[in-house]
């Protein structure tokens, strides 16, 4: 990766703490951290309301959207009937998305950033998973409901994200053959984790710059 720019993409699990990693990634790389902000861009650049973009993001209606858009009803006043497509939504988030990369190093959460983002150089595409028993506990105290509720509530949010990523990249949300890295936050911790992440992006941009200075020019070739 260059000096210039860090671009970095995560993937999570629902409870593996890799909101708070990327958030913090991006604080150690001194990078523009972007998770519902890429939503407000999107609802800003297109002039939509923000209400579609939140109704329809990746872990909350991608697949009621997408059976609506089928589907029409007269009454439901949805986004087929509103001319607002998951495919139009898709296109403008993902145009916030480029945008956002242009301007300078960013660390993106989800949203298929990493299939958006697949021709731009420096980028890092990561996988954040956690034990379940860990991964049960935080949902269970985020939403003040017992291990049984937690574990459906898991469930249900890993389908839609993974619909949603596998409907639009043509890959498989949480296989390694689809990011660059996967890791456990269990084993390190949130901290350890993001600094894990931070030290090896740093050695990933020395590595890139060292192999460019070693390139021969065409004088010595």
């Amino acid at each position: 990766m260059s000096e210039q720019k860090i671009i970095i993409n995560v993937g999570r699990q629902l409870g593996s703490g890799g909101h708070i990693i990327a958030e913090r990634l991006a604080q150690m790389l001194h990078c523009q951290f972007l998770d519902r902000e890429i939503l407000c861009r999107a609802a800003r650049e297109s002039g939509f309301s923000e209400k579609f973009f939140e109704q329809n993001d990746e872990n909350k209606g991608f697949l009621r959207g997408m059976l609506q858009m089928f589907t029409p009803h007269p009454n439901t006043g949805n986004l087929y009937r509103n001319g607002m497509s998951q495919a139009s939504l898709f296109k403008f988030q993902s145009d916030a998305i480029r945008h956002a990369a242009d301007e300078g190093s960013c660390v993106f959460v989800g949203r298929g950033a990493d299939y958006i983002l697949r021709d731009y150089p420096n980028v890092l595409n990561v996988f954040i998973t956690a034990d379940l028993d860990e991964r049960v506990r935080r949902v269970a105290e985020r939403h003040q409901c017992d291990a049984d509720h937690a574990l459906h509530i898991i469930r249900q949010r890993e389908k839609e994200r993974a619909s949603f990523y596998n409907f639009y990249t043509g890959k498989t949300w949480g296989a390694a053959e689809s990011y660059h890295l996967c890791i456990n936050s269990s084993v390190l911790g949130i901290d350890g984790t993001a600094q894990w992440l931070a030290d090896y992006a740093r050695c990933a941009q020395k590595d890139t710059q060292t192999e460019l200075s070693n390139t021969p020019t065409d004088d010595n070739a």
